[in-house]
């Protein structure tokens, strides 16, 4: 069976966690390709409206500051860290990526991991 990978976008006020979104891929590519497209839909609905949404796609966030939109959009666009995150799946680690809104306190974290596949019964 081929191995499978896993993403989510989870948001936290510290007490109560809630899941935005959650897919299953075939690779660790298709992982960091769908955490980018929700980091920058994420950080592009920002005062304004979405409308490219696909039915896989998390809910939009209002954020109360700018740093996480601007956060997640370096996050997404930034060679390095893009580079950094594939090398973190590569090696089997999973991969965390944490925004911060401190004027209501919250956290929405991006996430990718290997997901074992499923057993037969």
């Amino acid at each position: 069976m081929r191995a499978r990978y896993a993403a989510e976008v989870t948001l936290s006020d510290g007490q109560r966690f809630a899941s935005l979104g959650i897919v299953t891929v075939r690779n660790r590519r298709l992982v960091l390709l769908w955490l980018r497209r929700q980091a920058l839909r994420l950080a592009n609905a920002h005062g304004g409206a979405v409308r490219d949404a696909l039915p896989a796609d998390v809910r939009p966030v209002r954020f109360h500051g700018s740093d996480a939109p601007e956060s997640l959009r370096f996050w997404a666009t930034d060679a390095y860290r893009q580079d950094d995150a594939m090398q973190t799946l590569e090696a089997g680690f999973p991969l965390h990526f944490t925004v911060t809104d401190p004027a209501v306190g919250l956290s929405l974290t991006l996430a990718g991991w290997h997901a074992s596949p499923a057993t037969p019964l």
